[in-house]
């Protein structure tokens, strides 16, 4: 569904004269992990994964998916990228948040994915409580790009 709801936000934009980002390649991909991995001890889920390689971060209405970080990429993008090391550095005040990578955020929310139980959430800004919890990526992208075209 979460496609469905993409493809509904790149004709909006269209309309415009915008485009979102593109896939980001194998080799940025794998620039990512490994720093990722080296400055935060985290592996990415090859859900986010296969995301990046159809759209690489997005951001609209105030809903953001972060990408990979500018300086590892090969080329510029359409849109911004919200970098997904650079961000999760930022959210990483709080000692409770070293347990999620940071995926994406809002205006009043964070979406994460919790590596211990493998789950995704959308938390609570600013007070980190779980608002809902998805088995999948998958949901959580339906959710967020459900609530970004409202």
């Amino acid at each position: 569904m979460w496609r469905e709801k993409l493809e509904e936000i790149i004709r909006e934009e269209a309309k415009y004269g915008e485009k979102l980002n593109e896939g980001a390649k194998e080799n940025e991909i794998q620039l990512l992990i490994d720093k990722l991995r080296a400055e935060l001890n985290f592996t990415l889920p090859e859900e986010y994964i296969d995301t990046l390689k159809i759209v690489n971060g997005l951001e609209y209405n105030g809903f953001i998916l972060y990408g990979i970080d500018e300086e590892l990429l090969e080329r510029e993008f359409e849109q911004s990228i919200n970098g997904l090391i650079d961000n999760n550095l930022v959210w990483y005040d709080n000692e409770w948040e070293h347990s999620y990578l940071f995926l994406g955020d809002s205006s009043i929310s964070w979406y994460v994915y919790d590596m211990e139980r493998k789950m995704y959430y959308e938390l609570d800004k600013p007070s980190g409580n779980e608002i809902k919890t998805f088995d999948k990526l998958e949901e959580l992208l339906d959710t967020m790009l459900s609530d970004a075209l409202l």
